[in-house]
């Protein structure tokens, strides 16, 4: 059983939807970091998305490059995710995910990422940049450590995307709310709930919205169709601006808004 699936599982059996925050790691320092992602999970997050920075972010808004840049100035290397995901989960009951990009993971080598996060008590990867059709190897490994992997879904996919996007996924579908990179949005694009119900024609159980939610009011929106909400922006900004006490402040806000009436 996926432990992101039974998280959200959780969550709606206590008639609420799932929250997902987004962290990079690294940012500002990589302890730091490792405390931020234990705050977020104390203040409310069911699951934790966790972002090593990478070079070349191309679907980061400008809040989260700027963490990313600081966090590779700092001396973040790979390995360190390693050892924030086995101290976050050595001190919170809550499933993490790494949200990497693709380059990185080929570079370390795909068996050898999968090993190593699967040791330090991770529960899978998003990867926002590899479709299912050229996954093949990461979804071998996937299947053989039993690491959940989660692809995205975007408004313009087609019924065969979402199909294939379907049958590979699990966790849950990051289902893209909106085109374009992420960051906070006045207004959540409809197309995002147009998504869910294609989704759900497909036979997607779990499907969760990003991309532009960055209030409470937001989150209740999508979780009125949507089976959780990822929040990264918003989060980023109130460690950056309050530290650990604002990121905790602006969580427990977020999580307000995850109960369906």
């Amino acid at each position: 059983m996926s432990r992101v699936a039974a998280a959200i599982d959780a969550a709606r059996a206590e008639g609420r939807g799932a929250f997902i925050g987004y962290l990079p790691l690294g940012y500002p320092d990589l302890q730091t970091s490792i405390d931020a992602a234990v705050t977020l999970a104390e203040s409310g997050a069911d699951i934790l998305e966790l972002g090593p920075p990478y070079s070349d972010p191309v679907m980061d808004g400008t809040v989260i490059q700027e963490a990313t840049v600081a966090a590779l100035a700092g001396g973040f290397r790979m390995r360190d995710t390693f050892t924030a995901v086995r101290e976050i989960t050595a001190r919170v009951d809550v499933p993490v995910l790494v949200m990497t990009y693709w380059n990185p993971v080929m570079q370390y080598g795909v068996d050898r990422y999968a090993d190593e996060l699967l040791a330090a008590g991770g529960a899978g990867l998003i990867t926002p940049d590899i479709t299912p059709d050229s996954a093949a190897e990461w979804v071998a490994a996937s299947e053989r450590t039993g690491l959940d992997r989660v692809f995205l879904a975007a408004p313009t996919s087609t019924d065969e995307r979402l199909d294939m996007i379907a049958r590979a996924s699990t966790g849950f579908v990051y289902t893209v709310s909106t085109m374009g990179i992420t960051g906070e949005r006045a207004e959540l694009d409809a197309a995002a709930r147009a998504l869910v119900g294609r989704l759900r024609s497909h036979g997607v159980e779990h499907a969760c919205v990003g991309i532009g939610i960055s209030t409470p009011e937001q989150v209740a929106g999508v979780v009125g169709y949507a089976d959780g909400a990822i929040v990264g922006t918003a989060l980023v900004r109130a460690l950056r601006d309050g530290g650990i006490e604002g990121l905790a402040a602006e969580a427990r806000a977020l999580a307000t808004g995850t109960a369906r009436s």
